[in-house]
Order: structure tokens, then C-alpha cells, then sequence
């Protein structure tokens, strides 16, 4: 273990015997952090915090951080976990989950596995994001937005409380996505709207040409047919061939709370 003389590191904590920790990073009495993972200098990492192996934390990062809600104080800090290979750069920031009524073991803000967070970007109170996600500079999520596997923010965008991002969607920089980015598309503006399917980030995740096809049927169906959602969606069902997308796409739509961005 490499622990800078003048980090502060709780002897409570529970640290791999191969961690770094850098120059005054601040590691609290609850937190976990797995094997080859490497704590920057000037990090705050606290709360009931689980890391995972192999992850990076670069300069300023704060992780597991009493969440910017004004209704909950520092007694009411939940969990936060992140698991393996990820990489936070530079004062990107974490929301420790809050904690209200008696589903507090359903709290967490959670991170999988292999996500990049460019610098200053912002992880919010309750937010679950999957695996293989890319935030660009400042992007900032709100609190309980969930966001799906090989997603793609680009820079300075932001994403409204509550909201979903679906999987392999691409969110266009400067971009305020108010209610759901569907899986697979291409999701841009202010207000947001949708332009079209992930071409580029389907083909680089290997789906075929019959599948890019399926999914481009279905944004013609939903977004270039007059059709209302459940029309859409009956059209979809009837057009569009049984598989993996088209049912998840079927899926995401229906779960939708807040509705997709049209």
C-alpha cells in the first residue's frame, strides 16, 4: 500500500494492500476500495462508500459526498457504490445516496464497470448508471436518473431529475434532456429532440446491418410516421421482427414515467 505522508486516511477504512492514495486525499471511516486502484491527489472519498478494483480518481475528486439536496443533512448519508475500472477525472463529483423513510437499503448511488467521467462532471444523489458509460467535461446528471449500458453524453449536457437514458443512446453536447432518451438513438438540442439511431455507436458495439436496420424502422415508426406513441408502438410490434432490440426498445418506451423526448 502507498499512502502519501500527508494524506489523511481513517483507520477505520478498509484499503487493499495495493491502493494508492496521493497528496492530501482525505479518506473517511466507512469507505472500501478494492484492489489496483489509485487515489489521486487532493480527493475526498467518504460515506458508506464500496469501490471496487482498478479504478483511477484523478486530482479533486469527491466521491460519496453528503448529496446538494437542501432536505437531507449530513446525518442522512447513504451508500455509494462504484465498481471496476472506471476512471474519474479531475473534480468530478459523486452524490452519496440519501436516506428517507424505510427503503433505505434500496439507497444507492451506483456506478458499473468500465466508465469514463471526464472532468467535472456530476453524479447526483440515487442516480444508477451502468457499465461502459462515457460522461464528456461538465456534464451533470440530476438526482435518480438512471442511465443504461454503452451510453455517450456529450459535453455540458444535463439531464433532468428522474430521468432515464437508454442503452447505446448518444446525448449531443449542450444538450437538456427533460425526460427519456430512448435506447439506441441519437438525442440532441435544447428543448431535446431526437434525430435519429446511434449509426456510428451501433456499429462499433458489432450490431449487424439487419439489426441497424430493425432499429432504424423503429425510429421511422415512432418519429416520422404521425403516429402517437401507442400507435407507434402497435406499429412497431406488427413491423418490426422479434429481438433483443426491438423488445427492449418496446420495454423502455412502455416503463417510461416521464415519457421519451419526441
Amino acid at each position: 500500500m502507498s499512502i502519501h505522508a500527508t494524506a489523511i486516511v481513517h483507520p477505520d477504512a478498509k484499503l487493499a494492500d495495493d491502493v494508492e492514495v496521493g497528496p492530501y486525499s482525505i479518506i473517511g471511516p466507512k469507505v472500501t476500495i478494492g484492489a489496483g486502484t489509485v487515489i489521486g491527489p487532493h480527493c475526498v472519498i467518504e460515506g458508506d462508500t464500496v469501490i471496487g478494483e482498478d479504478n483511477r480518481f484523478f486530482s479533486g475528486a469527491q466521491i460519496g459526498v453528503t448529496s446538494q439536496d437542501l432536505k437531507h443533512g449530513e446525518e442522512l448519508v447513504g451508500r455509494t457504490v462504484i465498481g471496476n475500472g472506471n476512471q474519474f477525472r479531475e473534480h468530478s463529483s459523486m452524490s452519496a445516496s440519501t436516506m428517507i423513510g424505510e427503503d433505505d437499503d434500496h439507497r444507492v448511488t451506483s456506478v458499473g464497470d468500465n466508465c469514463l467521467f471526464m472532468a467535472s462532471t456530476h453524479i447526483a444523489h440515487d442516480c444508477h448508471l451502468g457499465n461502459n458509460v462515457i460522461m464528456a467535461n461538465c456534464v451533470c446528471l440530476s438526482g435518480h436518473v438512471d442511465v443504461e449500458d454503452f451510453v455517450t453524453m456529450g459535453g455540458l449536457s444535463g439531464v433532468h431529475q428522474e430521468s432515464v437514458v437508454g442503452k447505446l443512446a448518444f446525448i449531443g453536447g449542450m444538450t437538456r434532456a427533460s425526460k427519456d432518451s430512448p435506447p439506441f438513438m441519437i438525442v440532441e438540442g435544447n428543448p431535446a429532440r431526437c434525430v435519429g439511431p446511434n449509426t456510428i455507436g451501433l456499429q462499433r458495439r458489432g450490431y449487424t446491418k439487419v439489426q441497424r436496420g430493425r432499429i432504424k424502422l423503429m425510429y421511422k415508426l415512432m418519429y416520422r410516421s404521425n403516429l402517437n406513441t401507442t400507435q407507434a408502438l402497435h406499429e412497431i410490434e406488427k413491423q418490426v421482427e422479434d429481438s433483443e432490440e426491438r423488445n427492449h426498445f418496446l420495454d423502455f418506451v412502455r416503463k417510461s414515467v416521464r415519457g421519451i423526448i419526441k
